[in-house]
């Protein structure tokens, strides 16, 4: 079921990417992907391990490994974006909370925190700090434990510090890799309630996720991600009524 995008969502595109393949190598991970972020809007890639999900934000991002190579067209804020070093990326706007979050793990909260920022403290914003305020404000667990070592965090916890630290670079389009990883039910809950609250202080979503239920519900649009190539989008509500999602990713074919 490929739905036709609106001529509205294609020239509201805050990010538009056309043609997206990637390689590792010799080996094709991501085939001439498209897909459209409308500004403020959550939009979610649903697929299998190994569908090409996270090659897809990476390349997005300008952030391939070294033995990655990347061609096709992206634009972001109406420029093409398609050759920017990851810098100039973040700079204009893009900020992605890779699977790993990769954070300082001896360093405490505020201090993974603070570094998130320090792009915005070096061009001189002088706004840079009170973004931390908000960012408690969001997580309130974080300011409950800001001087603590991020290693000793839970799982949850620590995807939420990810999250924070990426907004403190005060974000156009938050892309997020696999953010319900490894957590238990009912923090994937909280952080999916989250994500919904940030479309509201302005912040567009890109969400990659396995987890197809919480995205769909989550999510404004979305695209199935098969072996690097988009096999179906629509509407999120229309995805998860369709029965071959329902059958290969919501896991309610028996019912």
């Amino acid at each position: 079921m490929h739905s036709e995008t609106s001529d509205a969502t294609v020239s509201s595109g805050l990010l538009s990417v056309s043609g997206l393949s990637a390689r590792y190598g010799k080996v094709n991970a991501l085939s001439e992907t498209t897909l459209i972020v409308p500004a403020g809007s959550i939009v979610t890639v649903i697929g299998a391990n190994g569908a090409g999900k996270s090659t897809m934000l990476n390349a997005i991002m300008g952030s391939l490994p070294v033995n990655g190579f990347a061609a096709g067209q992206i634009r972001f804020l109406d420029q093409d974006a398609s050759n920017w070093l990851v810098e100039k990326r973040v700079a204009a706007g893009m900020s992605l909370v890779p699977e790993k979050r990769e954070l300082f793990s001896s360093m405490s909260v505020q201090d993974n925190l603070m570094l998130g920022g320090f792009r915005r403290y070096r061009a001189g914003e002088k706004d840079w700090k009170d973004t931390i305020d908000e960012v408690y404000a969001l997580f309130p667990r974080l300011k409950e434990r800001y001087a603590q070592q991020a290693g000793t965090l839970s799982g949850g916890e620590r995807q939420m510090l990810a999250v924070g630290r990426a907004l403190m670079a005060k974000p156009r389009l938050l892309m997020l890799d696999e953010p319900s990883l490894g957590l238990a039910p009912r923090i994937v809950r909280e952080i999916f309630h989250i994500i919904a609250r940030l479309r509201q202080s302005g912040v567009s979503i890109l969400l990659v996720e396995q987890n197809a239920r919480a995205a769909l519900q989550v999510a404004d649009y979305g695209y199935v991600l098969e072996t690097g190539s988009v096999v179906m989008e629509g509407r999120a509500q229309e995805l998860a009524g369709n029965p071959r999602v329902i059958e290969s990713y919501l896991g309610l074919g028996k019912h």
